[in-house]
């Protein structure tokens, strides 16, 4: 058995930090360890099935083991997760920090794939279609393998050059291929409907998005939208930087200066 959320140093716990996916659960580990030698971590598992699930699911963590209002830390789809869960919950939290956040209108996204595919070349390019396929197929078994390749696929198109490598791990989420799938659905049409965007009305404490330049979520669907519709709201761009900041090699240290800073204030 394992403890959700993971926790990292010793109470109180003032910081959460969110992964992505969704259904990606592990990947931001590493964050959540290395912010924990000087802070006190959780690490939110989300095992729900669908949007409305796992905001509550958060809820329930954050009211049972942390020390309100916090710190979140969202990445990725753990981002939006975050962005959601502030707006729903505004008394829970204290500052809002987006790490690589997916755009936040629909046509900021159209040209991701496009990116990530040419980024692959021909080799990498064939077993995206290959995976693809498998997870499309009705009668394939075992999806989570092909959706744990598929991810770490995708993230080196999405990685200007990584030091490590994320992992998910299988014993946190047994059914990742179908929780991404589902709860995917209803996030891309939040997206597309602009409720997503308009969530960000009711949040009012400190927004801060930070991003790397090379990550094919193009920042600007984070900056132009967030700054239009947040009162407080502040955007760091990071050279040399794909989607994952904390494992790449030529933006980690910066990536975590500035979040050991936005930490402090």
């Amino acid at each position: 058995m394992y403890s959700n959320p993971i926790k990292h140093g010793k109470e109180p716990y003032k910081i959460a930090v969110i992964h992505g996916g969704p259904g990606a659960p592990g990947t931001v580990t590493d964050m959540a360890e290395q912010l924990s030698d000087r802070n006190s971590v959780l690490e939110p598992l989300q095992t729900a099935m669908s949007v409305d699930g796992q905001i509550n699911e958060l809820k329930l963590m954050l009211k049972k083991h942390a020390k309100l209002p916090v710190t979140l830390i969202g990445h990725s789809w753990g981002a939006w997760l975050a962005f959601m869960f502030t707006a729903s919950y505004p008394a829970y939290v204290r500052k809002l920090i987006l790490v690589s956040s997916g755009p936040f209108e629909e046509h900021y996204a159209r040209l991701i794939m496009s990116t990530r595919l040419e980024r692959l070349g021909e080799t990498g390019r064939q077993e995206y279609l290959h995976l693809s396929t498998s997870m499309n197929d009705p009668a394939a078994r075992n999806k989570n393998i092909a959706f744990t390749k598929f991810g770490k696929l995708i993230s080196d198109a999405d990685s200007f050059e990584l030091e490590s490598m994320w992992e998910i791990n299988p014993v946190f989420c047994h059914d990742c291929y179908d929780l991404n799938k589902r709860v995917w659905e209803e996030a891309d049409y939040l997206r597309r409907s602009k409720k997503l965007l308009k969530m960000g009305k009711d949040i009012h404490c400190p927004v801060v998005a930070i991003h790397g330049d090379y990550d094919p979520h193009p920042y600007q669907g984070v900056k132009e939208p967030l700054s239009k519709t947040l009162d407080d709201f502040r955007f760091i761009l990071l050279e040399n930087c794909g989607h994952y900041p904390w494992l790449e090699k030529h933006a980690s240290s910066e990536f975590y200066k500035v979040l050991e800073k936005e930490l402090e204030s």
